[in-house]
Parts: structure tokens; sequence; C-alpha cells
């Protein structure tokens, strides 16, 4: 009887370790989702409200640094590792001076719009 009891422990221990890889799992996106052809759009000279038209607003705005927007993207897939993007727009005067981050910068981006 003893040898039940601690066999049916040991197996409701291990029962979660089974079960867990049968349970649905949702992906958990969170910020602004952009993509490297977003980025190509982007030139010196935009202003923040072509930006806006581009990218969209970021989801959150630095109180503290203004002339700074961070677009961040996070996804968390019901399985597997976290995925991380983050495109940086730099501004000065109400303009775009450099874009950082995790996309390449556009060939063209040095290339103001035609007025």
């Amino acid at each position: 009887m003893k040898k039940i009891a601690i066999a049916l422990f040991a197996l409701s221990l291990s029962a979660c370790s089974v079960v867990d890889p049968l349970v649905y799992k949702i992906d958990i996106p969170q910020g602004n989702y952009i993509e490297q052809k977003d980025v190509d759009q982007l030139r010196v000279g935009m202003t923040r409200e072509q930006v806006a038209y581009v990218l969209g607003k970021p989801v959150v705005e630095n109180a503290f640094r203004a002339d700074t927007w961070h677009y961040i993207y996070r996804l968390k897939p019901g399985r597997g590792e976290v995925f991380t993007r983050e495109a940086v727009i730099h501004f000065e005067n109400e303009k775009v001076v450099r874009l950082s981050g995790d996309f390449e910068v556009p060939e063209n981006f040095n290339t103001p719009l035609d007025p």
C-alpha cells in the first residue's frame, strides 16, 4: 500500500510536465509592429507628422526626451524564445536627424524628400 501511495504521488508530480506540451499557449505581441519596408520609407528632414504617417505613433512617449521616439516590438510566443525589435528615431528642431536600433538604415536615408 505504501509503494502504491508513493508511486501515485510521484506520478501526480510529473503529470504537469506530461500535460504541458499538450496545452495551447497564445502568442502575446506588444508594441509597434514595424517591418524593414516601413523603415525604408524614412528620410532625414521628415517631420514628426510624416514619421507618424509612415510608422504610426510610438506606443509610449518619453516625457523627458521628447526629441526621441522609441518604437519597440516584443513577441512572446506560446512556445519558444521572446523576440524583440527596436527602432529609435532622433529629432532635432522637429525634423528627423538620425535612425538607430535593430533595423538597417536605408541607403537613401540621408537624401531628403523633395520639397
